[in-house]
């Protein structure tokens, strides 16, 4: 859960905002989303036209794979 930083109250408190763990999982966090946001818009998952439970994770797999081989590829771009 994040903390509202605007004008209105957050549910949050300073209590867990100090700890060192609480950055680290909104770190993690924002990752996560990235990783989703680009299935969605790239990787067809936004809307699924397709039935049943294995297809739909066969698409999911599929396109998480995609993702992955990208980010690879960005990653060993960025090495040398």
């Amino acid at each position: 859960m994040a903390q509202h930083i605007t004008g209105r109250t957050s549910a949050i408190d300073g209590r867990t905002t100090r700890r060192l763990g609480y950055v680290v999982s909104q770190q993690k966090r924002k990752r996560v989303e990235e990783v989703f946001g680009g299935l969605k818009t790239a990787g067809f998952v936004h809307k699924v036209k397709l039935r049943g439970v294995h297809r739909v994770g066969w698409l999911f797999t599929f396109a998480v794979a995609a993702y992955s081989l990208v980010r690879m590829r960005k990653l060993q771009e960025a090495i040398a």
